[in-house]
């Protein structure tokens, strides 16, 4: 390959329009587009690939809905009833706030699928309960937000899991599955970092909830609290697919804003539809864009290129994901997630199915490797959220969150060097691989 390439120059344009930027989404259609001119093919085959892709793929549907019902959930009062449901649970002990903020990911996770909402919905009220009165640092509430907000994909359903699916054809039932006990595992880790800070820090310790006023809370979160179990039953039970089942989790959480809690006014739906529907259209671009790009990248055959190459340095299984690892975890600190997912992994899966790897273990490698990347400077999503809601300097925050961040890489180790943590329920659930 030269510089004079038609895909050589097609990646210098994406690359150069993305640093002058432009997103990404359309840096892609248009170094794809310069691509086909320069080759001599038609340039409308770039809008055939991305109409064909976007509207032939019912899985993309799963991503707006469950955005918006985080939307939803977030301009109600679901996320609040949820905070004082974890205060009742949790809050007693000390650190009991930072101890919320880690419940509270696991219990949201199950309903959103998102980091981002995650941590700009629930994570905005944390941040207020937890610098109020100085009890905690501001720096370490962001630190703990951002952190804690990254078990959400990992927890079913994940954003990037449907999008996984969609470049992989892997089952998004048993990658929803196969994401539980790396996250149960995350929060375990994390739970036990914050009780360590708790001690060494001396941070508060809550008032106790008086036992008298434990039924009200619960029941009046009992609604929140139902969403996940009929979200992820009705997946298992086959009764919904997962694209219907995020349409059922959208109206779930309007019908529980509107109609039990009456919390959601006319006004901040319109406000929720709006912001769903940016987030939506962002997402939707660099799916479209990345579809055109594939294309590109499946004509000058790249996968199976690099999976003749790597077959040929003999790596073992163990061997390649330790090298898809440390690639992505470099990546992560400078490229948007959802654009690793779209761009670089399709060209590893060939590579991983020649080598016997599992398509649904890969998956949640690489979504976990994903996520570690929403914490990591310099393009750290979440750090520059938390930066915004907080106020407090980036590196006070990055500093904060290097000892979850190790946490974090110990888990994906295990789960690189153990296969079964991640497919034992696909397994006990039917699962082949």
């Amino acid at each position: 390959m030269t510089l004079t390439d038609p895909f050589a120059l097609s990646i210098v344009a994406i690359t150069a329009l993305a640093f002058l930027g432009l997103p990404i989404g359309l840096s892609m259609i248009c170094g794809s587009v310069l691509y086909l001119w320069m080759a001599g093919l038609d340039m409308g085959t770039a809008a055939e690939q991305f109409l064909n892709g976007m509207y032939s793929n019912y899985i993309i549907l799963a991503v707006p809905l469950f955005i918006f019902a985080a939307e939803i959930m977030n301009s109600g009062s679901m996320t609040e009833r949820l905070l004082r449901f974890c205060n009742v649970l949790v809050g007693h002990f000390r650190g009991g706030l930072a101890q919320i903020n880690v419940v509270q990911s696991l219990i949201f996770a199950g309903m959103s699928g998102s980091a981002i909402a995650d941590a700009a919905g629930s994570g905005r009220m944390m941040q207020a309960m937890m610098t109020a009165d100085n009890r905690y640092p501001p720096s370490y509430a962001a630190a703990l937000t951002a952190v804690t907000s990254v078990v959400g994909p990992i927890l079913p359903p994940s954003i990037p899991m449907v999008i996984y699916a969609l470049v992989s054809d892997a089952s998004i039932g048993y990658l929803f599955l196969g994401g539980v006990l790396p996250g149960l595992l995350m929060v375990a880790t994390q739970m036990i970092q914050v009780a360590w800070d708790a001690r060494r820090h001396r941070f508060p310790v809550e008032e106790r909830v008086p036992m008298r006023d434990i039924p009200r809370i619960t029941w009046r979160a009992f609604p929140t609290l139902l969403m996940p179990a009929i979200l992820l039953g009705c997946i298992y039970s086959g009764v919904t697919t997962p694209t219907e089942a995020a349409a059922l989790a959208a109206a779930y959480a309007v019908l529980v804003s509107v109609v039990i809690y009456r919390s959601l006014s006319w006004a901040e739906g319109y406000a929720a539809l709006l912001t769903s529907a940016r987030t939506s259209i962002s997402i939707g671009m660099m799916i479209g864009g990345a579809l055109v790009f594939n294309y590109v990248v499946t004509i000058e055959n790249i996968p199976e290129t690099l999976r003749t190459s790597l077959t040929g340095m003999d790596f073992s299984p163990l061997g390649f994901l330790l090298m898809v690892n440390i690639i992505l975890l470099v990546l992560g600190c400078v490229l948007e997630g959802t654009a690793i997912l779209l761009i670089i992994v399709p060209v590893f899966i060939p590579t991983a199915q020649a080598l016997g790897i599992d398509l649904v273990h890969f998956g949640v490698v690489v979504v976990l490797n994903i996520m570690l990347g929403l914490v990591t400077p310099p393009y750290g999503l979440l750090l520059f959220i938390m930066t915004a809601i907080s106020g407090a300097p980036l590196r006070d925050i990055v500093r904060d969150c290097l000892p979850f961040l190790a946490w974090m890489v110990i888990c994906l180790a295990l789960i690189t060097l153990f296969p079964g943590i991640v497919l034992w329920l696909p397994r006990l659930a039917g699962y082949g691989g």
